[in-house]
């Protein structure tokens, strides 16, 4: 019994090794020059392409959600529920007042939360941090799990999930760092993609409705707020681009 336990509490040692080693930043996982080119005109391909953004905006859409779930949960509501839908649209579910700041605060959090993300993901990136922004990625999708609400919503998720932790696993870090420069970049283009879509076709549950409705501000403000948030995270985001290489 006592060989068992030393063993058992060698390998889970073991374990916990390898997870802290693939938590450590590494200058390796900085890209060169001629592959932040090569990946921005790879994003950039995908987001031009309608048929292609088509298929894969969906990320924007969980990244979107996820920041209302998030901050409604930093201010008092309870994120119960994710919802994805084929057409890529979405919605979070959020328990708690109907009105106040918690409530506006969530609902205001969607657009810029794929710019932010975006952004801060192509930091992470120039400051060799691609390896642990993976590992929490990989977490926080995981923890998401027990709020997907259809089946369709699992499927994403679920692949979302697997493919971010075997990313973070098993990829050496120049892949890593590729792919969440990749990634970033996607998010912040595409933070303004769906930005433009709901200032063209404004609907009357659309995210500045409801918040016109919650205050007595109008709608242009509310969108004028996101711009404000989308364009600073693109500076920022543009700055840590010149900081590679």
């Amino acid at each position: 019994m006592l060989l068992l336990t030393t063993a058992a509490d060698g390998q889970a040692t073991d374990l916990w090794r390898e997870v802290a080693l693939r938590l450590q930043p590494t200058a390796g996982a900085i890209p060169t020059w001629p592959a932040v080119v090569v990946v921005l005109a790879a994003v950039l391909a995908v987001v031009l392409v309608p048929s292609w953004w088509t298929q894969v905006r969906v990320v924007v859409t969980v990244v979107h959600e996820l920041g209302h779930g998030l901050v409604g949960t930093l201010f008092g509501r309870r994120f119960t529920g994710l919802v994805l839908r084929g057409d890529m649209s979405g919605h979070a579910v959020t328990v708690g007042p109907a009105r106040g700041l918690g409530r506006v605060l969530c609902t205001w959090s969607g657009y810029p939360a794929p710019a932010v993300v975006g952004a801060f993901s192509l930091h992470a990136v120039g400051a060799g941090w691609a390896p642990p922004a993976l590992g929490a990625t990989a977490l926080v999708l995981l923890l998401t799990l027990v709020r997907v609400r259809s089946a369709y919503t699992a499927a994403v998720m679920v692949a979302l999930t697997a493919v971010t932790g075997a990313l973070w696993w098993w990829a050496a870090p120049a892949v890593q760092g590729g792919v969440l420069l990749g990634t970033g970049s996607f998010l912040l283009v595409g933070a303004w993609r769906h930005l433009g879509a709901v200032v063209r076709r404004p609907g009357g549950q659309s995210d500045p409705a409801v918040l016109a409705g919650l205050t007595r501000l109008p709608r242009w403000l509310w969108n004028a707020s996101f711009v404000l948030v989308l364009a600073a995270s693109t500076w920022w985001a543009l700055r840590s681009l010149l900081a590679m290489g």
